[in-house]
């Protein structure tokens, strides 16, 4: 009985509609290697044990090496390394257009007006220069000082060769001094025609045109492109390089078409007026600095970095700086937001104690004090970036934090001294910045000392678990009492934890810190996870490599939902960016049919497991409004147990959309909650009112 009832709920949760289709706890590349290092390997260990993967093999077998994963994310990878090529052109002085379109079939079009990939032969592959750049691993025009870019964004040489590896084919098209070149590869990028003249063309026409389509071998997830990922990748490239013309097409028969165009005069500037459109400005003047200082490479000769910073401040409490080097998101930061960082400090400090915005003796204000309510974008163009790692989410070239702190320092000093009225705005906000702080130091203190914050001493309304190990603990934080008792009893009391919440919690995007410290509820979680609070929190010392938010799957539950990952994302959000966040899915419906349950977690499967058992229409069911109306036995057994349970892992894939959305949904400003109910009120099937 207990067989037959697991099978039609793993069968449910096989047809469920993509929008809730669950993140793996794994991915199945990490499932295989698990089990190939569980193996035991062969006694026997020599030359012949040693593998040389030819060509583009290499790629193949380990594509997470090269684009991270063989999910959704790898497969938009794809778009961006052709993208990037083209945008190095532009960044060369020789692109004004890329055009990027999804076509029927889910294979992607890039063209680009550049100078056309060159289609003479390579000395040393014998190869002209396409098949080079399409079938070598690191080859390409981006490598020293002599190659063919002052500044790139791709400079491992790897782009268009993994494309090409992990594409079930791929056509180039060059358009290079009056002559059309055309080359097809397949088969994960097998020559089987060398390249060819097929045409003539106006020789002050080059360009390149790439259209491939991702193999369905490798992408086992999906090959679906997103045009809404495309579309706010794409606009976040023209802001970065003003003046560039990017055109996003959606031509496939089987959706809406859509076009649209990007083209940012302003560039940075016009992204901070973008990134803060829904938040109140204490100005509406966008402060920007920008220069370009020469620098010495290694071989003697001089070339310079380009730097330009656009800051612009709101009336909130949290900060957001994004950083970029040749286009390329510098997720972890690095030396340019260094040299940004000590010039506010100077700058701000300094100016602060002149004109007895500090008095004597008080101590300096922090870089804390000084971004809170700041929006900022810092972009570098360098010609011989070192970024930390292959996935280039750090700068580390050092000579950049001297570059940006000069740049930053003398430009913004001349703001301040130019626009006095403007100077005392700012400062004005920064020193409330650190009142606020010193009262929530104070209250934190405070409340430390009555045991609220006290991380050695659990709340008592915690039912933890008995491991002690992080890695397998998991902390379910449920909506209500009635709730937390049935998972209480139903749960594995050897890893899973039980945190009830009373009530919604504070919506701590509009609450000053002193309140959110007062929070009884918060104060609970900041407990129970360990790490403490921003910005002091330390994810290394949380109790809970899985947090999950369990609430009922109605609107009162959504709401709690988001005020949970609002404060997740404010205060604790290296637990969003390390993947520790995740999102129950109790079913919502139950069908009982001869002594045995059926569970459905939409209205889709629903209708499968009526099918399935051939049942009659106005056969009963049971439709759950809460978690509370479950047994400890079915709660276990639909949401909790991990051989059944679908879980949603919450990531960051763009901290800038994360920003606006949070500021949307739960900032002061109503209008974007009404504009964002208006445009998605059409999918909501089922409303409890």
């Amino acid at each position: 009985m207990e067989e037959e009832k697991k099978v039609v709920i793993e069968e449910a949760k096989a047809e469920a509609p993509a929008e809730v289709k669950p993140v793996p706890e794994v991915t199945i590349s990490e499932m295989n290697e698990e089990e190939v290092l569980l193996e035991k390997a062969d006694a026997k260990y020599d030359a012949g044990n040693i593998q040389v993967l030819e060509g583009l093999e290499a790629v193949r077998k380990r594509p997470g090496m090269y684009i991270g994963t063989t999910s959704s994310a790898g497969l938009h990878h794809l778009v961006w390394e052709i993208v990037d090529n083209a945008i190095d052109e532009a960044l060369a002085g020789y692109c004004t257009e890329v055009t990027v379109t999804i076509n029927t079939g889910n294979t992607i079009t890039v063209v680009d007006n550049g100078r056309g990939i060159p289609v003479d032969v390579v000395k040393k592959s014998g190869l002209s220069g396409v098949e080079t750049v399409y079938t070598v691993l690191h080859a390409g025009g981006k490598f020293g000082e002599g190659g063919g870019y002052k500044v790139s964004g791709g400079l491992h040489g790897v782009g268009a060769s993994v494309v090409n590896a992990l594409s079930k084919w791929c056509e180039v098209t060059v358009n290079k001094d009056g002559g059309v070149y055309y080359i097809k590869f397949e088969n994960g990028g097998k020559i089987n025609k060398h390249l060819e003249k097929i045409g003539t063309c106006d020789p002050n026409k080059n360009g390149t045109k790439v259209t491939f389509k991702p193999d369905p071998e490798i992408f086992t997830d999906t090959t679906e492109y997103s045009y809404d990922i495309i579309r706010d990748r794409m606009r976040q490239v023209a802001y970065l390089n003003r003046g560039i013309k990017i055109v996003v097409v959606d031509a496939r028969e089987d959706h809406e078409p859509r076009r649209e165009e990007f083209c940012f005069k302003g560039g940075i500037k016009e992204y901070v007026l973008f990134i803060n459109a829904h938040k109140t400005k204490l100005f509406d003047e966008v402060l920007y600095c920008e220069g370009s200082v020469p620098i010495t490479l290694e071989s003697g000769s001089t070339a310079h970095v380009y730097a330009e910073i656009a800051m612009q401040y709101d009336d909130g409490y949290s900060s957001n700086i994004y950083s970029f080097c040749n286009n390329v998101h510098t997720h972890e930061g690095g030396m340019h937001e260094t040299g940004f960082r000590d010039a506010m400090r100077r700058v701000v400090n300094n100016y602060a104690r002149e004109y007895k915005f500090l008095k004597d003796g008080e101590d300096d204000l922090t870089y804390e004090d000084i971004v809170e309510g700041l929006t900022c974008v810092i972009s570098v163009k360098h010609p011989n970036p070192q970024f930390e790692g292959q996935t280039k989410t750090k700068l580390g070239n050092s000579e950049v934090r001297k570059i940006v702190s000069g740049i930053v320092g003398e430009q913004l000093n001349r703001f301040f001294l130019e626009d006095p009225k403007l100077a005392r705005t700012i400062m004005e906000k920064i020193v409330m910045a650190a009142n606020a702080r010193m009262a929530a130091r104070k209250a934190r203190e405070d409340i430390r000392r009555k045991g609220a914050l006290d991380l050695t001493t659990l709340p008592g309304k915690l039912a933890d678990c008995s491991s002690k190990n992080p890695e397998e603990c998991e902390l379910y934080i449920v909506e209500g009492n009635s709730a937390g008792g049935s998972a209480k009893n139903g749960r594995n009391r050897e890893t899973q934890a039980i945190l009830p919440l009373r009530g919604k919690i504070l919506n701590v995007e509009k609450a000053q810190a002193k309140r959110i410290f007062a929070n009884a509820e918060i104060g609970n979680m900041i407990t129970a996870i360990g790490g403490g609070i921003d910005p002091e929190f330390d994810v290394s010392k949380i109790r809970y490599h899985k947090i999950v938010i369990m609430t009922d799957a109605d609107v009162d539950g959504s709401h709690i939902r988001i005020l949970l990952l609002t404060f997740f994302y404010r205060f604790m959000r290296p637990l969003i960016n390390e993947g520790y966040i995740y999102i129950a899915q109790p079913p919502l419906y139950k069908v009982e049919y001869h002594g045995k349950q059926y569970y459905a977690y939409n209205d889709d499967q629903l209708e499968l497991i009526k099918k399935k058992l051939n049942l009659k229409p106005g056969y009963p069911f049971q439709r759950y409004k809460g978690l509370g109306e479950m047994d400890a036995e079915q709660l276990w057994e639909t949401t909790m147990d991990p051989t059944n349970r679908k879980m949603l892992r919450v990531t960051l894939e763009d901290a800038i959309k994360a920003e606006q959305i949070f500021t949307d949904l739960m900032g002061d400003n109503v209008d974007p909650r009404k504009e964002f109910i208006h445009e998605n009120a059409k999918f909501v099937k089922n409303l409890d009112i």
